[in-house]
């Protein structure tokens, strides 16, 4: 009866134990939460009538930051930014830990780090909350980070929030700022080797930036091809025929169109992250061009204004 006393009395006590530890991490998982308020800001974008962006304006802190969801980017990009950097994203709980093994094993081994065991959750940690040191105590963090982060948003939510942070270079966050910048177009439809070269850049952006580093950023886009992975994921040959496409080596203006239109709609909603017009982009690209051209002729001396409604309805679709 002792032996069964004291195994009663044990088990009781580790049952409040664990109890006492849960009700701890529960408490610091509420008095310390992930600051996911500070993912919220955004570029504020004015849109045409068919919801295509005519411009965008930096956030405070100088960055184009466009919002971007999983529904805004081509699904094989997808494919290929979990098959490169988080296989079992839609397995773990935030940490992976067959990487976290694996990259400690690597580091014994060889002395270095060999391989990162970073997840996408970890990285949105980091993106949303970045430390300058990276120290083991800002890793740990990270770590807590990442797991807090799962508890709160979906698997969506977080690959949302990857696709509108992650760095690409110079004031560029998010794929679709990178997109329109790199390919001058949204993220929706994009080639093999496009998507490549997204999954790759957010690595080390400034190092691998096409602008300025074409060979560094041809080089990361190869091992990103060169992944099995990667290669199951886009089919077969085709990682070989998208190393043979040209990375683009500039940079583009971000679309800029309808400045009086665009400014007005802000001092009206700053607060607002999105502002939809009536104007039709296409139109206003071309009424601009003409408007140039005519400028150009007529001299500095005289203003010029155009303006273009559609007949039936009476809304400006261009000025």
């Amino acid at each position: 009866m002792r032996l069964w006393r004291k195994f009663a009395i044990g088990s009781a006590a580790g049952v409040v134990l664990a109890g006492a530890v849960l009700f701890a991490l529960d408490a610091a998982d509420k008095a310390f939460p992930p600051p996911l308020d500070k993912a919220d800001v955004v570029s504020a974008e004015v849109l045409d009538a068919d919801g295509q962006l005519l411009r965008a304006f930096a956030t405070s802190e100088g960055r184009w930051r466009l919002k971007t969801v999983v529904a805004d980017v081509d699904p094989q990009f997808l494919r290929m930014l979990i098959a490169y950097e988080d296989q079992r994203f839609y397995d773990h709980g935030g940490v992976d830990p067959w990487a976290l093994g694996r990259a400690s094993l690597q580091f014994i081994s060889n002395g270095h780090i060999v391989s990162g065991a970073s997840t996408l959750s970890m990285q949105v940690a980091r993106l949303i909350e970045p430390r300058p040191e990276r120290t083991l105590s800002a890793k740990l963090l990270q770590l807590a980070r990442a797991v807090q982060i799962e508890q709160r948003l979906s698997k969506e939510q977080i690959l949302d929030l990857y696709l509108t942070h992650a760095p690409y270079g110079g004031n560029l966050e998010g794929v679709r700022a990178a997109s329109l910048a790199y390919f001058g177009k949204e993220p929706r439809r994009l080639t093999v080797a496009e998507a490549a070269l997204l999954v790759a850049l957010p690595q080390l952006p400034e190092r691998r930036r096409p602008d300025r580093n074409l060979k560094a950023a041809q080089d990361a886009r190869k091992r990103v091809l060169d992944r099995v992975a990667v290669a199951e994921a886009v089919g077969d040959g085709e990682a070989q025929r998208a190393e043979t496409i040209p990375v683009p080596p500039r940079r583009m203006q971000l679309p800029a169109l309808a400045a009086h239109v665009a400014e007005a709609a802000l001092r009206k909603e700053p607060a607002v992250p999105k502002h939809q017009t009536t104007l039709k982009k296409q139109v206003q690209q071309g009424l601009e061009s003409v408007a140039r051209a005519a400028a150009m002729k007529l001299g500095p001396k005289l203003s010029l204004a155009m303006v273009m409604a559609d007949a039936q309805t009476g809304a400006i679709v261009g000025e």
